[in-house]
């Protein structure tokens, strides 16, 4: 076969692609710079650059802190119309700010998630080059394989020509092995990038959240905040007979029935002072605890209790249905420990409801009581419940023994930070023993079981906390 000239001059081409390539392939963004500065509280950002924004928020952060300054002083004045009254302004004022500031955030995260889609569309778009010159290269090689030594020998090239080739060939060959190990740093950095979007994206979702608590408490404060100037300019009631209606409102909310799952309902104002104990040894908030109980519940209602009905297989019956169950409960991870804590509680195995297997989500039954511990989990944090009540042997169906086990896990969970992201991150490993997005940021099966659980621990702070703690 005649080689033609005009076939090195593209392979060598090919390679001076390739080097540009990897050349440009290690070029990647600048991160901005932030820059510091005063100015006032304003979630003006139309035109703002990044540095301005972070001006802003830095601002409101200040005005935060001192109208939560102001809050913290009225509190220790004598009670009366006057300092409810400021009180109430301190609150909406801080809520306020805090308002404009999660709107600099969201602005700020919506500026960074349309960077990294752009950075990641780059670097796809580099990945494919890439491929594009690895197709390149692998065809040249194969051109230059399919010389064979009679081909050689015989052909009208002198010998320093066909030197020439050859080392065209090795060479292809090394650029071929650089820009192999090129594109997998670059397809590692992508899935790096990946992640650190999802990340972003989970960031503007919480800030996204906490402001609409923010502004549902505004709601509630200026309304509030309304009825109070209106009763003192009208002299409708005196103050003795406002605080009487708030005794009489927070006896309401403390005797409302709170549901717990296999362990009846208990008033809310019990279930509230068992949370608050959990929240001072854990950190977890109350709302946040209560929140997943309320959840649970909700399920129970839903998928409904079983009892065992095979002590050695682990078969199970719904208590309501009569359903049978053949995968009630794991019969060599949890089953034991089971009947091992029954019989040291004294409890009938045969009368203790536990969870149904939830249909069309794989795997096993048998969690117990208001918190859902499976058997192996509870055997996990026994020791810290235990430890956490004083006691020396907890009951999962305990409604206050069931509320520490629920705060302690949910605190090793990550919820002890009170964060919107930790604690809804926290309530799908609780559900599901998985984070709530895939790396690929696709949602996890936990996903809906955390979002209601954020909802119903904002209601409860919002309706039922906050009023017993404004007495």
């Amino acid at each position: 076969m005649k080689a033609k000239p005009k076939k090195r001059r593209l392979q060598f081409r090919t390679l001076y692609t390739t080097a540009s390539l990897i050349l440009t392939l290690s070029f990647f963004a600048v991160p901005l710079r932030q820059l510091g500065a005063q100015s006032a509280c304003t979630d003006q950002i139309a035109g703002k650059s990044r540095a301005q924004l972070e001006q802003d928020l830095e601002a409101c952060n200040q005005e935060i802190t001192q109208w939560t300054e102001t809050l913290n002083k009225t509190r220790k004045d004598s009670a009366s119309f006057t300092t409810d009254i400021a009180a109430l302004t301190a609150k909406i004022k801080a809520a306020q700010a805090n308002i404009k500031g999660k709107n600099i955030a969201i602005a700020n995260l919506t500026k960074d998630i349309a960077k990294k889609q752009s950075e990641i569309s780059v670097l796809n778009t580099r990945i494919n080059k890439g491929k594009e010159a690895i197709a390149d290269i692998l065809r040249k090689t194969n051109d230059i394989n399919s010389y064979s030594l009679v081909e050689a020998i015989f052909s009208e090239k002198n010998l320093s020509e066909f030197f020439v080739d050859i080392n065209t060939y090795a060479s292809t060959e090394q650029a071929l092995a650089i820009l192999f190990n090129e594109l997998r740093e670059m397809k590692s950095l992508t899935e790096s990038e990946k992640a650190a979007l999802n990340k972003k994206k989970e960031a503007e979702a919480a800030a996204r959240a906490a402001m609409e608590i923010s502004k549902k408490a505004v709601e509630i404060d200026q309304a509030e905040k309304k009825t109070l100037l209106a009763v003192s300019q009208n002299k409708e009631k005196t103050y003795a007979q406002v605080l009487a209606d708030r005794q009489a409102k927070a006896a309401q909310i403390r005797a409302v029935l709170f549901p717990l799952r296999d362990a009846g309902a208990i008033p809310f104002g019990l279930a509230l002072q068992y949370a608050e104990a959990a929240s001072a040894k854990t950190g977890v908030r109350p709302a946040f605890v209560l929140a997943i109980l309320q959840q649970e519940s909700n399920l129970g209602a839903n998928v409904g209790s079983c009892i065992i009905l095979n002590p050695t297989t682990g078969e199970t019956k719904g208590a309501n249905t009569g359903r049978i169950f053949s995968n009630g409960i794991h019969p060599t991870r949890d089953l034991p420990l089971l009947h091992n804590l029954l019989n040291k509680l004294g409890r009938n195995p045969l009368e203790t409801r536990v969870s149904c297997p939830i249909d069309g989500v794989p795997g096993y039954g048998g969690a117990m009581g208001p918190a859902q511990f499976i058997p192996s989990t509870w055997g996990i944090v026994e020791g810290k419940i235990a430890s956490a009540l004083g006691k020396i042997i907890p009951d999962p169906w305990n409604p206050a023994d069931a509320i520490m086990a629920s705060a302690i896990l949910l605190a090793d969970l990550g919820a002890n930070t009170r964060d919107y992201t930790n604690e809804r991150t926290a309530a799908c490993k609780y559900y599901s023993g998985k984070t709530c997005y895939t790396s690929k940021g696709k949602a996890n099966v936990g996903l809906s079981y955390s979002s209601k659980v954020m909802e119903r621990a904002a209601t409860i702070q919002l309706t039922m906390i906050d009023p017993l703690q404004n007495l």
